[in-house]
C-alpha cells in the first residue's frame, strides 16, 4: 500500500510540475543553469546544476526545470527508509517515515518546485545516514562520507551550516568523544567538506565575499518584535508540514532529545538536535523578521525519521498501552489527513477554476507572465526594437524564460547579481532600440535619473490569474542608450537589493 501511495503521489507531482507555469525564482534559477560561473550572488550553484540535469533530459520545459526536485524527493525517501530500517528493523516504522513527507505539503507537492532547499535536502539526509552508518559500524571512514555530503549540502544552500550544532553534539556528548577527538577522521571530514564547498569560496574570494554579505542581511536583521511575523512562522509550519503532522513530529523530537541526552545515545542526539536547534533559531528570528516559507524546509525530513523511530521506542521503554495507542492514532491521522490535504491543494491548482486567496495566492501571485510577454512581443514588432530591458530580477527571469533566447533580455540595474554571466547578445543591443518592461510603481524608480536613455511610452499590460489583477506593467521604447553590463561597483546600477522578509535594504559593495 505504501508503495502504491508513493507511486501515485509521484505521478501527481509530475503532473503538477508539467502543468503549473514556472514561478519567478524557478525561472531565475533556470537562467543560472545557462551559465558556467562557479557560484552566484544569491546562492551556491547546486540549484543550477540540478536544473541543468533535468533540462538535459526533458529540454527547456517546465518538467525539465522541475524534474530534479521529483528525483530529490524519491532519493530522500529512500534514505529515510534506510535510516529507520537500520535503527528499528520495523516495517511499520519504515512505512511511517516514507509516508510522512507525502503527507506534508512542503514535500508531497512542493518538492516539485525547484529551489536551493530542494537540492540540499537529499544531501543533508545523506549526511545523517552516513553518521548512522558510523554509529553502527564503528568505521571512521563514514566520517569522510558525512563530510562529502555536508559539503554538497553547503554547495546547495548556506543554511546547511545549521546542522553543525547537531554534528558537534553527536561528536562531543556521547561517551565515545575521546575516541573520535583523537581520531583523524572527523578533522579529515571537515577538510573534505571545505574542499567540496570550494567553488563557492573561490567565487566569493574573487568577488569581495558578496554572497556572504548578501545573505548576512537576513542573519543580522532586527526590526523590533512583531506578533505578525511570529504568527506567520508558526502558521506556515502548520500549513506546510501539517496541522496534525507538526505536533506529532515535534512531540517525537522532544522525546527523542530527552532519550538521547539522558542516555548519551549518539543517533537520538543527532536527529533531535538537527531539527530542534534550527526550529528554535527560526522561531527567535521570527520575533523580528518574516521567516521565508522555504527556509525551514531542510530540517523536517530528519524530524520524520526521528518521529518514526520514536514510535518503536515507546513500547521498549515501557510506556503505557494507552500512550502507545494514542501515538499510533495521531500518526495515522496525520498521514491520512495530510495526504488528503496535499491532494486537495493539487486539485485546486491543476483542475479548479477559482481563486480563493486573491493576490495572496502564492502560485497565482507569480502567474500570468505570458500576458506580459505577449504584449512585449507586440511592442517589439510595432517599434522594430531588438531587446528587452527590466529593472527587477523577477521580470528579467520570466522574460528570459518565455522568450528562450529569441530576444536579448537585460536587467539594467542590480548588475551585481550577474557577475561572470555570459554576453546576453550585445551585438543585438548596441545601437538598437529596446523595450522597457517595468512593474508599477517600479517604472518610476530614481534610477532613471542615472540613465540617459530616451523613454517613449507605449502603454500598459495587466498580469492576471483566474480573473484577479495581480500587477500592472508599463512598456516604454528605449533609444539613445546602451546598458552597461559591468558598471563600477559604487554605481547604483551595480548595487543589488537585499530582501530581509518584507523589508528591503540597499547593500553597497
Amino acid at each position: 500500500m505504501a508503495v502504491l501511495v508513493i507511486a501515485a503521489m509521484t505521478a501527481m507531482r509530475i503532473v503538477y510540475a508539467s502543468a503549473i507555469e514556472l514561478r519567478t525564482d524557478e525561472a531565475y534559477y533556470w537562467t543560472w543553469s545557462k551559465e558556467t560561473t562557479l557560484s552566484f550572488l544569491d546562492h551556491p550553484p547546486g540549484i543550477a546544476w540540478l536544473i541543468r540535469f533535468g533540462t538535459a533530459i526533458f529540454g527547456d520545459t517546465v518538467l525539465g526545470v522541475r524534474f530534479g526536485g521529483i528525483v530529490a524527493m524519491l532519493v530522500t525517501q529512500l534514505l529515510l527508509a534506510d535510516i529507520v530500517r537500520r535503527l528499528t528493523h520495523d516495517v511499520r516504522a519504515i512505512v511511517v517515515a516514507v509516508l510522512m513527507p507525502e503527507a506534508a505539503l512542503y514535500y508531497g507537492l512542493l518538492m516539485a518546485k525547484v529551489a536551493p532547499d530542494v537540492v540540499m535536502i537529499p544531501f543533508a539526509v545523506a549526511m545523517m545516514w552516513s553518521l548512522v552508518r558510523l554509529v553502527q559500524s564503528g568505521d571512521g571512514r563514514w566520517w569522510l562520507a558525512a563530510g562529502l555530503f555536508a559539503g554538497l549540502s553547503l554547495l546547495s544552500k548556506f543554511t546547511a551550516i545549521m546542522f553543525a550544532p547537531a554534528v558537534a553534539a553527536f561528536l562531543l556528548v556521547p561517551d565515545w568523544r575521546w575516541r573520535w577527538l583523537r581520531s583523524p577522521y572527523p578533522y579529515l571530514a571537515v577538510l573534505v567538506a571545505i574542499a567540496t564547498f570550494s567553488p563557492v569560496l573561490i567565487w566569493n574570494a574573487q568577488h569581495d565575499w558578496a554572497s556572504f554579505r548578501f545573505q548576512g542581511v537576513r542573519a543580522t536583521a532586527n526590526y523590533g518584535i512583531s506578533l505578525r511575523t511570529i504568527g506567520d512562522y508558526i502558521g506556515l509550519q502548520f500549513g506546510l508540514v501539517g496541522f496534525v503532522m507538526l505536533p506529532v513530529v515535534l512531540s517525537g523530537l522532544v522525546m527523542t532529545a530527552w532519550r538521547g541526552y539522558r542516555s548519551r545515545e549518539p543517533v537520538a542526539i543527532l536527529l533531535s538536535t538537527a531539527v530542534l536547534v534550527p526550529f528554535l533559531y527560526f522561531f527567535l528570528k521570527s520575533l523580528t523578521l518574516r521567516v521565508g516559507d522555504t527556509w525551514p524546509m531542510f530540517m523536517w525530513p530528519v524530524g520524520f525519521a526521528a518521529a518514526a523511530v520514536n514510535l518503536v521506542m515507546l513500547p521498549k521503554e515501557g510506556w503505557s498501552a494507552r500512550t502507545i495507542r494514542s501515538s499510533i492514532f495521531w500518526v495515522n491521522t496525520a498521514l491520512v489527513s495530510g495526504i488528503a490535504f496535499v491532494v486537495i491543494v493539487f486539485l485546486y491548482y491543476v483542475a479548479a477554476p477559482w481563486n480563493f486567496l486573491g493576490k495572496m495566492d502564492p502560485i497565482g501571485a507569480e502567474a500570468g507572465y505570458d500576458q506580459v510577454a505577449a504584449r512585449a512581443q507586440a511592442a517589439l514588432d510595432e517599434t522594430g526594437a531588438t531587446w528587452i530591458a527590466t529593472t527587477d530580477y523577477r521580470t528579467y527571469a520570466m522574460m528570459r524564460w518565455l522568450f528562450r533566447g529569441k530576444v536579448p533580455v537585460v536587467e539594467i540595474n542590480e548588475r551585481g547579481r550577474f557577475q561572470d554571466f555570459r554576453d546576453p547578445g550585445m551585438d543585438r543591443i548596441e545601437g538598437h532600440a529596446g523595450i522597457y518592461i517595468g512593474r508599477q510603481p517600479d517604472d518610476h524608480s530614481p534610477l532613471w535619473e542615472q540613465i540617459p536613455a530616451t523613454r517613449e511610452p507605449l502603454g500598459q499590460v495587466e498580469r492576471r490569474w483566474r480573473g484577479v489583477l495581480i500587477d500592472t506593467y508599463t512598456l516604454d521604447k528605449l533609444t539613445g542608450w546602451t546598458p552597461e553590463l559591468s558598471p563600477p561597483k559604487d554605481s547604483p546600477l551595480f548595487q543589488w537589493r537585499v530582501l530581509a522578509g518584507k523589508f528591503e535594504k540597499r547593500s553597497l559593495t
